[in-house]
C-alpha cells in the first residue's frame, strides 16, 4: 500500500533494536484519514471471506480494527492484557510476549464473544516475531471459530514472525513489509 509506505518514510523513526516508531500517525496519535484507507484496503484484500468478527489485542490494534470493521459491518473484539473486575464468566487465555515491551502477558477474551459459528479476521498494527498473532490464533482455535486470515499494517519482514504465520497456512496480508532498517534508511518488499 503505497500511501502507507510513503507515510512511514516521511514520519517513521528508526530506533536502536529494530524499533520502528510510527506513533505520530498510527499507534499513539492516529491519522484517521490514513487509517480509513487502511480499513478499506483490508476489506478489499479479504472481500472473499465471510468475516463475522474482527479480533485484535489491546491496545494499538483496537483503533485500526474498529475502522476496518465498519467496512466489514462486523463487531470488533479484543483480547485484554489484564484481568479486571468487570470481566466475568469463562475466558479464553493465551500467553503473548511483546517485542517492544519485552514482557509476557496473559491475554484473555470472554467466551461469550467468540464461538464455533464465527469467521475471524485478525488485525494488528505490527508483526515482528509473531507472538501476538500466535496468541490470537490460539484463542481462535480454542473457540472453534474459523480463522479466515490476518491483516497486518506493518510487517518486519527481516524478523521471523511473518514466515512462522505463513508456514502455519494462515492467510497473512501485510500492507507494508519492511525488508531492512538502519538508522538512516528503510527498504520495503514489493
Amino acid at each position: 500500500m503505497q500511501l502507507l509506505k510513503d507515510r512511514i518514510l516521511k514520519d517513521g523513526i528508526v530506533k536502536p533494536g529494530n524499533i520502528l516508531k510510527v506513533d505520530s500517525f498510527l499507534n499513539h496519535q492516529m491519522d484517521i484519514t490514513l487509517i480509513n484507507e487502511i480499513g478499506k484496503e483490508f476489506k478489499r484484500r479479504f472481500a472473499d471471506c465471510p468475516i463475522t468478527k474482527i479480533l485484535t489485542i489491546e491496545a494499538s490494534g483496537i483503533g485500526i480494527a474498529c475502522i476496518a470493521a465498519q467496512y466489514f459491518d462486523v463487531p470488533v473484539i479484543f483480547a485484554k492484557k489484564a484481568q479486571s473486575l468487570n470481566l466475568d464468566g469463562e475466558m479464553y487465555c493465551s500467553k503473548v510476549e511483546s517485542f517492544t515491551h519485552k514482557k509476557v502477558y496473559d491475554v484473555i477474551l470472554s467466551k461469550k464473544f467468540l464461538g464455533p459459528e464465527d469467521h475471524v479476521l485478525l488485525i494488528d498494527d505490527f508483526l515482528a516475531n509473531g507472538c501476538a498473532l500466535l496468541g490470537l490464533i490460539d484463542i481462535v482455535k480454542e473457540s472453534g471459530a474459523t480463522l479466515e486470515g490476518a491483516g497486518i499494517v506493518i510487517e518486519k519482514g527481516f524478523q521471523n514472525g511473518g514466515q512462522k504465520i505463513r508456514d502455519m497456512g494462515v492467510r497473512l496480508e501485510s500492507l507494508a513489509i519492511v525488508d531492512s532498517m538502519t538508522d538512516d534508511s528503510l527498504t520495503f518488499r514489493d
